[in-house]
């Protein structure tokens, strides 16, 4: 196809009105690059039940299936996923955490409050082995954030000589002790995490410093080394860091951005208002313009594009469910929580040049999970359906594309582009659209020109609910779960298609 045209008529409470038609433009001639399949990354920090009574039950536990302690329940829904990479340790915890605390026998492991997140005590039985075994398991890179705000240089080259260095040396010797021959060869490295907050509250001049000193003993031949990036629209902090790191010293720069209401008053992650839900759109919506003017200044130093931009801490944030610890940030997902996925997914794939990896905010029982977890029991949001939908795009060629006319979603004198999409073709030269409707009452008809195409060509999966209030529960875990899309038909060359209010759908197209 030489050029895919999507032209999208506003559709009111799925009745056609006649408000002119949105034109989505794709471009197939310009060669795009490739949506890395590192922007569908992970996140699992030692926060409330993310890893202990999540990940990990412990190897004496014998009601749960698990492999060295490790659901094996889990373990399938992100294979399921293809989950390409997993954070960990944290988070703010990463801070505070020394490693070799959490190897050699069990029993002997030092343990360590929480201070972060509920004041618990751990014991440790959670560390590096655990955690690098687990994702071989999971046939996953692990993305190690190292403590710089509490620990030291050596403590940091230490660490990655216990897990790289396959030769003679006294970490590895150590790692071989503890009953591991091989190294893991762990490529993604972050120095530190959130510098300018409970990473050491530094300023980005000083932080730029102490990156450098760190960086110059990270070494390896394969490794990524990102360095502690802004927070939203600190935009000083990006250009600080860009200006004072020489580029042969960093890989990736990280950037943090939450969906939030308000941080006083975040409101339920399951029963809200459309005017919550047109606010959280609105700060999910805002990652486009953060991107873009990260990557303005990015480009500026680094027009060749050589260093990364890494989002490593994505999602929605509500208050935590009721009677469950405030220190624990445990909180249902939504379809509201479908359309943060689908839209900033959408943006990361639209910025593929320079987003390479991002981290979805976590994995399991913490903030916008993709599984939920009650003792033997297990369940899949709604966030979790979107990006396996969204697998198709990991490693294909992004086609580029722009919306005209966009029809607007409003509140009151607020407004936001109704649609978003993204599109591109695999190595086998199919087609991939994905387009989120995030509108919660109101319908729309797409209308894609497709010569000589007929609808035995033309497959594609939907995910939608009667309210956006709509959630999976441990009652009803299959609820919302994607089907199978028939609501389009190829006419004259046309493939016209309806979209239903607040839904994700992804359209193949051979």
């Amino acid at each position: 196809m030489k050029q895919l045209t999507l032209l999208l008529s506003f559709v009111c409470g799925w009745t056609l009105s006649s408000a002119q038609d949105i034109q989505v433009q794709i471009d197939t001639k310009t060669n795009g690059p490739t949506i890395s399949k590192h922007i569908y990354g992970h996140f699992a920090e030692h926060l409330g039940r993310c890893i202990y009574d999540g990940f990990y039950v412990g190897e004496d536990e014998t009601r749960i299936p698990h492999t060295d302690g490790v659901r094996n329940d889990i373990i399938e829904a992100l294979k399921e996923l293809q989950i390409p990479n997993l954070r960990w340790p944290g988070g703010c915890f990463a801070d505070t955490y020394h490693w070799q605390d959490g190897i050699g026998p069990k029993d002997q492991r030092a343990t360590i409050v929480n201070q972060w997140w509920g004041g618990v005590t751990e014991d440790n039985s959670f560390g590096t082995h655990e955690f690098l075994n687990m994702c071989e398991l999971l046939e996953t890179e692990p993305y190690l954030s190292g403590n710089v705000g509490s620990g030291t240089v050596k403590e940091f080259a230490d660490w990655m000589q216990y897990t790289n260095n396959g030769g003679v040396s006294p970490m590895s010797e150590l790692r071989k002790e503890n009953g591991r021959e091989n190294p893991w060869n762990v490529k993604y490295w972050g120095v530190g995490n959130e510098a300018w907050g409970c990473g050491g509250h530094m300023t980005p001049e000083y932080y730029a410093n102490v990156y450098r000193q760190f960086a110059t003993y990270m070494t390896g031949s394969d490794i990524q080394r990102i360095a502690s990036g802004a927070s939203s629209n600190d935009y000083n902090w990006t250009e600080t860091l860009m200006k004072n790191i020489p580029a042969h010293l960093v890989d990736g720069l990280a950037l943090h951005h939450y969906s939030v209401i308000d941080w006083n008053d975040k409101g339920s992650a399951s029963q809200f208002t459309e005017e919550q839900y047109f606010i959280t759109l609105q700060r999910a919506w805002e990652m486009e313009e953060l991107v873009t003017k990260h990557v303005a200044i990015m480009d500026k130093y680094d027009p060749e594009k050589k260093i990364d931009l890494i989002v490593d801490e994505w999602g929605g944030w509500y208050d935590v469910e009721e009677s469950t610890n405030p220190g624990f940030l445990y909180q249902q997902n939504t379809m509201r929580d479908a359309m943060i996925a689908g839209m900033t997914l959408n943006i990361f794939n639209n910025h593929a040049d320079r987003v390479k990896m991002a981290n979805l905010a976590q994995s399991v029982n913490v903030l916008q999970a993709v599984i939920l977890t009650k003792e033997e029991k297990m369940i899949l949001t709604p966030t979790y359906h979107v990006m396996k939908m969204y697998t198709v795009h990991h490693d294909a060629k992004l086609l580029p594309l722009k919306i005209q006319n966009n029809a607007t979603y409003k509140n009151g004198a607020n407004e936001l582009p109704a649609i978003s999409a993204s599109a591109s073709v695999d190595q086998a030269g199919i087609t991939h659209i994905s387009l989120v409707n995030i509108d919660a009452r109101q319908s729309q008809t797409v209308s894609i020109p497709l010569s000589g195409v007929k609808k035995a060509d033309v497959s594609g999966s939907v995910l939608a609910s009667a309210k956006i209030q709509d959630h999976n529960s441990f009652d009803k875990p299959s609820k919302i779960q994607p089907v199978d899309f028939k609501e389009f038909r190829v006419k004259g060359g046309q493939l016209e298609v309806t979209l239903p209010p607040a839904s994700v759908v992804v359209l193949e197209v051979k």
